[in-house]
């Protein structure tokens, strides 16, 4: 393999993504989470195209000549944007395993330009306890408020086994959560562009 060759591999861990940025300087890392999660922590030199807009922008960015490294909190979402890049056509695509939340465990650099709020992930277990914590006390009471427990209990097992999370996407809609709206015009000239790291 020469220096300037990145593997095409899909899965990467996050050794692996420090390694490959060190030495591949036109590899692109293609953060998908939420505008307002980007700003909350980030790699350093990424770019923020949230799942919802890379639907709509696919082709244009499946068209960027570089190799891409696809990100988001857990790997889910990069893993869907690896899908819908992968079919309209982009190669050399690589997934970071566990997300953000595995590249921070691990020591990788983040920088923040947002104000301190949650990760959206941390959002989620709050409200699914706290509705826990209501259906089973108010249930005490009501007796059918019991199932309000049931049904985020099926929502988390649903929600692990498809790896989706239909409260995370709920939360992510809310002002709290919401950056700034993605210029995805500038990201892609941004994207094409030849940087040295």
């Amino acid at each position: 393999m020469t220096p300037s060759a990145v593997p095409a591999a899909n899965a990467v861990s996050p050794s692996e993504l420090q390694h490959l940025l060190a030495l591949h300087p036109q590899l692109r890392i293609l953060d998908v989470r939420t505008s307002g999660e980007f700003q909350g922590n980030h790699i350093p030199g990424s770019f923020n195209v949230p799942l919802d807009t890379l639907g709509e922008h696919v082709k244009d960015l499946a068209d960027v000549d570089h190799p891409v490294a696809l990100i988001c909190q857990s790997g889910g979402r990069a893993t869907r944007a690896h899908e819908q890049l992968g079919a309209a056509g982009k190669h050399s695509l690589h997934v970071l395993t566990g997300g953000m939340a595995a590249w921070t465990a691990a020591g990788g650099e983040t920088t923040s330009t947002a104000p301190d709020r949650w990760a959206l992930d941390r959002q989620v277990r709050f409200v699914a306890g706290l509705l826990v914590l209501i259906g089973i006390v108010v249930g005490q009471l009501v007796a059918p408020m019991i199932w309000l427990a049931g049904a985020v209990g099926f929502g988390l097992a649903f929600s692990a086994i498809t790896n989706t999370c239909a409260m995370g996407m709920m939360l992510a809609k809310l002002p709290y959560n919401r950056g700034p709206r993605c210029n995805i015009d500038q990201v892609l000239t941004d994207l094409r562009k030849e940087v040295s790291r």
